[in-house]
């Protein structure tokens, strides 16, 4: 399994080449484009922040702000799809991602706050 601080770096990777992309495009909202762009990179640098947590909270603190912009991201990618933007089958694996990255920021968010209340 590949940590979850690769895998938001790998997908940040990955919005940075489509926000590019979505850059030279003639029709594309700027605003869209920067808004996925800030979520989209922000999850793993929260992610990576939260591993230099001073405590428990402050890795929780930090790991739900990665999920919050995870959840973000998500959205402005169906919205990226749904003005008719970008194609859905170009976005399809990053909805993918970001629905597997969702998931996996929960169950530790999950697990952390029943550790925590131990």
């Amino acid at each position: 399994m590949i940590p979850i601080a690769d895998r938001t770096f790998n997908f940040a990777i990955r919005i940075v080449k489509l926000c590019t992309h979505l850059d030279k495009k003639p029709g594309v909202s700027k605003t869209l484009a920067n808004q996925l762009l800030r979520s989209g990179t922000s999850i793993g640098a929260n992610t990576v922040e939260a591993r230099s947590g001073q405590s428990r909270k402050d890795f929780l603190s930090k790991l739900e702000i990665a999920l919050k912009e995870a959840r973000e991201t998500e959205y402005w990618l169906k919205l990226l799809v749904a003005s008719e933007n970008f194609p859905e089958a170009k976005v399809q694996a990053l909805l993918k991602e970001i629905d597997e990255i969702i998931k996996i920021l929960v169950a530790i968010t999950k697990k952390t706050k029943q550790n925590t209340e131990r």
